[in-house]
């Protein structure tokens, strides 16, 4: 029986993607900053585990505890959304602590195993915002095409030992409270020049039109993850697919 690693697994992305393997026999170890063992089904392949992917011992303690594994998905992050003017240092550091440093982290961590092995599946959730560009995501932006770019050249590097590394990149979703709680961690940030385009975001994050779901999601992680002839990048939800088509 295969066992994957889930990150950010208390909400959302993760936490369906971490059902969904479930649901087809796989031992999944989801891995949670704050553990909640109420999110999940009771399964007797189900191991939840804390996880601070900006803390280098708990990502140790993490992948110790996880033992063998067959793929780790990289999952886990934030989002800040407001004018790059006005956007503390401090904010973006935090962002790429996460996004980018704690997913290269978890994936620095789980490495050595599956070279050994030759075999093993790295799958980086980053977003479809790096493939057309918005305004008020910079930060974010950047810290999810660095981990396209870096999730690229690895692949490479690792396509000798039989690993695979893939990117999924999904859109807008109206069943997280991601793109919200971007926007809340930035309240009060706002420079009044910016007013009107930040009244346009806020509508355009429950604006009519194509989206992604969570399920779209955790399909696209299991394509990545069980199918040996996936791309580099899998766009995830009817919006994201949009966006590949005309990048």
């Amino acid at each position: 029986m295969q066992t994957i690693l889930i990150t950010g697994c208390s909400s959302g992305f993760g936490l369906e993607t971490a059902k969904y393997f479930l649901e087809r026999e796989w031992n999944v170890v989801a891995a949670m900053r704050t553990p909640q063992d109420d999110v999940l089904p009771r399964s007797d392949r189900l191991r939840i585990v804390p996880l601070d992917v900006t803390d280098p011992e708990s990502v140790r303690r993490a992948v110790e505890a996880a033992g063998p594994l067959d793929a780790v998905v990289n999952n886990a992050g934030i989002g800040a959304a407001a004018p790059f003017e006005v956007t503390p240092m401090e904010t973006i550091r935090q962002v790429f602590e996460t996004n980018t440093f704690g997913t290269m982290a978890v994936t620095h961590a789980v490495l050595p195993q599956f070279r050994e092995r030759k075999a093993g599946v790295v799958v980086n959730v980053t977003s479809s915002v790096t493939l057309k560009s918005l305004p008020l995501v910079s930060a974010y932006t950047a810290s999810k095409a660095a981990v396209n770019a870096f999730t690229a050249s690895m692949a490479l590097e690792l396509a000798q030992f039989g690993v695979r590394a893939h990117l999924v990149l999904p859109g807008r979703s109206p069943e997280t409270p991601f793109a919200q709680n971007g926007r809340t961690r930035m309240q009060g940030l706002d420079n009044e020049a910016y007013a009107e385009l930040v009244q346009g975001f806020m509508g355009s994050l429950t604006a009519p039109g194509p989206v992604t779901y969570s399920k779209d999601v955790a399909e696209a992680v299991w394509r990545a993850v069980t199918d040996p002839a996936s791309p580099l990048k899998i766009p995830a939800g009817a919006d994201a697919i949009d966006w590949a088509r005309a990048a």
